[in-house]
């Protein structure tokens, strides 16, 4: 499967403004991101960004978590696990469905897992 386009897809399927597939140590499997922003910034921060939730949750002794949603003034970030070695990441206008948008990364994140 080719990833790029599968990130593309997720413009018409979901509504992102940007989307990446990372590894949980940060670096960039592949990417559809505007111009201008740092590809090695955005992922390192976003696989941050997970390991610190399951830092905290390991603290309260509950299950790892799944995935992550970050709600800004006129954006949502969302980071799902794909497998235990990537992390699917999307930005997604304040219009945008989350719940479809988790449903389609998830659907994706199946289709890394096997490769």
């Amino acid at each position: 499967m080719e990833l790029k386009p599968a990130l593309r897809a997720l413009r018409q399927s979901c509504g992102s403004i940007a989307s990446a597939i990372i590894s949980r140590d940060g670096l960039v499997i592949a990417a559809d991101l505007p111009d201008g922003v740092s590809m090695d910034t955005f992922s390192i921060m976003c696989a941050t960004l997970i390991g610190a939730a399951s830092t905290a949750n390991s603290e309260l002794r509950v299950g790892t978590p799944q995935s992550v949603l970050v709600e800004s003034e006129d954006a949502r970030m969302l980071v799902v696990g794909a497998g235990r070695k990537a992390l699917i990441v999307t930005v997604l206008p304040m219009r945008a469905d989350p719940g479809l948008a988790k449903k389609e990364l998830l659907k994706l994140a199946d289709t890394i897992k096997m490769i």
